[in-house]
C-alpha cells in the first residue's frame, strides 16, 4: 500500500486548538482521495489583521517560520492559509516540496472558468492586500473589481453565529460584482470567509472560488503529478538565516508586551 501524503497548513494565528478546528472544517467542503492527510500548524506569533503593510512584513517572517521545517518534517507539501499569500516566496525559495497559497490558485482558478475575475471580501481594508498581490502577479487588468460590504472580521471565531446578518450583505456585494463590474468568476478574499461558501456558491449566477479547499486539491494534484514549484524562478539562499528566523518568532512568541 502506497505511503500517504502529509500536508501542512500553515495558519497565519497563534491559535489554540479551538482556532485551529475552524480552519480544520474547510476540509468538510472538498472531496480528496484517501491517500493524503493535513495537518495544521500555527505561526508562532504575527499580526493581528492583515489590514495593512506593517501586518505584511510581520505575515511574511511568521508564515516563512513556521513552514521551513516543513520538508525535515516529513511533510510532503505545504499549503499557506491566508489569501495574502504571505510567506509563499521565501519558502519555495528554501524547500524543495510544493508550496501552494490560495491568492494566486484563487485568481488563477477564477481564470479558468471565465475571462476575469472578482474578489469578494468582508472588510474594506483587506482591499489593499489583493491590490498588492494582482499587480505582482500581472492580474490587474484581469481583476473586474473588489467588493466588500466592510465587516469587521473575527479571524479565530470566523462567521459562526453571525449567518443571519453577514451571509446577505456578501451575497450583495456580490451581485454588485458580477451586475455592475462585469465580474465572470469570483474568489472569496479570505479563508476566514469559507463558512459562506456554500451560500455564496449557490445565490451568485457565477462560479465562487473556495480558496483554502482549492489549495488541498491543488497539493493532491501536484503531489499526484510529481510537480513542484522551479528552482530558476525561486532560486536558494548563498547564505540562510533560519536560526535567526527561529529566535525572532520565539522572541515574539514569548514577549508579552502591548504595543
Amino acid at each position: 500500500m502506497a505511503k500517504k501524503k502529509r500536508v501542512v497548513v500553515l495558519v497565519p494565528f497563534a491559535f489554540d486548538e479551538n482556532g485551529l478546528s475552524k480552519r480544520r472544517a474547510q476540509q468538510d467542503s472538498v472531496v480528496l482521495g484517501p491517500d493524503i492527510e493535513f495537518d495544521y500548524r500555527p505561526v508562532k506569533a504575527g499580526p493581528a489583521l492583515y489590514d495593512s503593510y506593517h501586518d505584511g512584513v510581520l505575515a511574511d517572517v511568521s508564515m516563512f517560520e513556521a513552514g521551513l521545517t516543513a520538508q525535515e518534517d516529513g511533510y510532503d507539501a505545504v499549503c499557506i492559509d491566508t489569501m495574502s499569500d504571505s510567506g509563499q516566496n521565501g519558502l519555495r525559495s528554501v524547500l524543495d516540496i510544493p508550496v501552494i497559497s490560495p491568492g494566486k490558485a484563487s485568481y488563477l482558478m477564477c481564470l479558468l472558468l471565465g475571462t476575469n475575475f472578482g474578489v469578494l471580501t468582508q472588510w474594506d481594508p483587506w482591499k489593499a492586500l489583493y491590490k498588492k498581490t494582482v499587480r505582482e502577479y500581472g492580474l490587474d487588468h484581469l481583476c473586474a473589481g473588489i467588493r466588500s460590504p466592510n465587516i469587521m472580521p473575527d479571524p479565530e471565531n470566523l462567521l459562526g453565529g453571525k449567518e443571519e446578518d453577514v451571509f446577505p450583505k456578501l451575497l450583495a456585494a456580490g451581485m454588485q460584482l458580477v451586475e455592475e463590474d462585469g465580474a465572470e468568476a469570483i474568489c472569496l478574499g479570505s479563508t476566514t470567509m469559507h463558512e459562506s461558501h456554500a451560500y455564496l456558491a449557490e445565490h451568485l449566477p457565477v462560479p465562487v472560488i473556495n480558496p483554502g479547499p482549492l489549495t488541498y486539491k491543488l497539493a493532491e494534484t501536484l503531489l499526484g503529478l510529481n510537480l513542484t514549484h522551479s528552482r530558476k524562478a525561486y532560486p536558494r539562499p548563498t547564505v540562510t538565516k533560519y536560526n535567526l528566523t527561529h529566535a525572532m518568532m520565539d522572541g515574539g512568541a514569548a514577549y508579552k508586551g502591548d504595543d
